[in-house]
């Protein structure tokens, strides 16, 4: 590709993922944030809950300063917690909303316009019960979220490995957002890469029935031929990464492919992050390089391969 990808997207990174040691919202939150926003080659940056308010206050200065989007992912907070938005128990499933309200405020305070979160646990016998639960918790998230200006993403996950969310197959994601975009035009879906080898779907039947409620990308790797591997299931490991499934082949397949169907031909410029996790003898410096060379070489293959550029 010759062109610019920043023509078409904001490129972010998923910060709490990148330096784990964060992912309670304590830790070296700011002095790691600013390493993303000095690298001017990421132009957005994906947080999550930040207990300290003076720490927050500064993240979102910072933010600004820097030029950088941000995202706000809320995942942590609902799979640290044990927290489940379509819980059957109606407590409990409050209980996971007001979670996530909290998380909304936090976002709003960072000057974040965009708040992923993901669906929980299900029991195959009582499927559509949770699901009406899950509509119940998201509609209540956007009542909350609109008036901040804030978008909120449901991030389609596995169904029957790591996650085990309900949300699930693509086509369930489909039938979701279009029962969501009867009541709400806040509401949103992201696609992560490494999560479509857990669902066992085609890159085209992952994007294409969708495209039209597919607000948000990440470029992730996972391993899923092993269960006794150390990065089985949702562990993002850097791409390339021993027996994994994806690395600069499957990532310029898959710009190809949202090539090809249009996504970035949307109106308003999409955020496309990395989501890598260094393993325990990686640093996040390194597993940060990993990922900017493979999409580098990535980018300039969409040429070689019928790219438009």
């Amino acid at each position: 590709m010759k062109e610019s990808m920043y023509k078409y997207f904001d490129l972010g990174i998923v910060h709490f993922m990148a330096f784990p040691k964060t992912m309670s919202g304590e830790g070296e939150i700011l002095p790691s944030v600013d390493r993303i926003l000095e690298d001017p080659y990421f132009t957005a940056i994906e947080l999550t809950r930040i207990n300290d308010p003076e720490v927050r206050k500064l993240v979102g200065k910072h933010m600004r300063t820097a030029h950088v989007r941000g995202g706000f992912g809320s995942q942590p907070i609902t799979l640290m917690g044990g927290l489940n938005v379509n819980h059957l128990q109606e407590e409990e499933r409050l209980k996971a909303v007001e979670a996530l309200k909290g998380g909304i405020d936090q976002a709003e305070e960072m000057g974040i316009k965009g708040f992923a979160f993901l669906s929980g646990k299900y029991e195959e016998e009582s499927k559509e019960d949770s699901y009406t639960q899950l509509l119940k918790s998201t509609r209540a998230l956007c009542d909350h979220a609109k008036p901040k200006g804030i978008r909120i993403i449901l991030e389609i996950f596995d169904y029957d490995i790591a996650k085990k969310s309900l949300i699930g197959p693509t086509m369930l994601a489909k039938r979701f957002a279009e029962d969501m975009k009867k009541t709400h035009d806040n509401f949103g879906l992201m696609v992560d890469l490494s999560h479509i080898p857990m669902y066992y779907e085609s890159y085209e039947h992952a994007i294409q029935p969708i495209l039209e409620h597919v607000v948000h990308i990440h470029l992730g790797n996972t391993v899923i031929s092993d269960p006794s591997h150390d990065a089985y299931g949702d562990e993002h490991p850097v791409f390339g990464y021993p027996n994994s499934e994806n690395d600069v082949e499957e990532v310029t397949r898959f710009l190809q492919v949202l090539f090809a169907s249009g996504f970035f031909d949307k109106e308003e410029k999409p955020i496309v992050s990395f989501e890598v996790k260094p393993a325990a003898d990686q640093t996040s410096e390194l597993a940060i390089a990993n990922c900017k060379r493979v999409l580098n070489i990535a980018w300039a293959n969409l040429e070689i391969e019928g790219g438009k550029g």
